[in-house]
């Protein structure tokens, strides 16, 4: 413990991935994606400032257990080992103790090893792995391509501004990870569901299990 506090004292001035700050969540962030944080517990307020001054990025990885806002009582969280990197693109402070961060999703990661600081905040050692490569949407599937266009061209049509918007541009819709990203972080899939479609290292086989939820929801044919 001691060891991982005197870690936690150097995100001060550098981060690095050796000592990653984890946010533990309820949802699963995937690659390109956008994160709308409300964040006023005390260990994540000071690690967002760090990460925020420094320019350095936290980890997102998905409950197992656990509540994202610690309650008293409650046992240890656990997580999954794989998660996104995740960048501050916005941040605002309402008021003291608040505060609102707009992030981005980044390159996923593995965890090796973790540790829970004196104040609840977890720090890991992580490995990153490698990017989807780009792969272009084969004709048979673009039909998922080509509705989820329509449904980002709808949600446009409706967002005051594009900060609004729970897509960032540019739409790469014809790349398979991405539309299959996309459409992970839209559709009502169960949290579990999700990162097992994140953790996948094939964009294309990612994006046939999603064509297959567009069928049998009946979103597309």
């Amino acid at each position: 413990m001691i060891a991982a506090s005197l870690r936690y004292l150097c995100l001060a001035t550098v981060l690095t991935l050796q000592s990653l700050p984890l946010f533990p969540l309820g949802t699963v962030l995937f690659p390109g994606g956008l994160l709308p944080l409300r964040i006023f517990e005390v260990r994540y307020l000071d690690m967002i400032g760090r990460c925020h001054k420094a320019g350095a990025p936290f980890g997102v990885v998905s409950l197992t257990q656990g509540h994202e806002v610690r309650q008293p009582g409650a046992g240890q969280e656990a997580f999954s080992t794989v998660g996104t990197l995740a960048t501050i693109a916005a941040m605002e402070h309402p008021r003291p103790g608040l505060m609102m961060v707009r992030a981005v999703g980044q390159q996923r990661f593995r965890i090796r090893s973790s540790d829970q600081l004196k104040h609840g905040l977890w720090i890991a050692d992580v490995e990153r792995l490698e990017a989807d490569k780009v792969v272009p949407v084969p004709e048979d599937l673009q039909v998922t391509s080509t509705a989820l266009g329509k449904v980002l061209h709808s949600l446009q049509e409706r967002a005051p501004t594009p900060e609004q918007m729970p897509v960032a541009q540019p739409w790469r819709l014809d790349d398979c990870g991405w539309v299959a990203n996309r459409w992970c972080e839209l559709l009502p899939l169960p949290v579990g569901l999700k990162q097992r479609l994140m953790e996948l290292d094939n964009p294309l086989v990612r994006l046939e299990l999603v064509s297959d939820v567009l069928v049998k929801t009946g979103i597309s044919a």
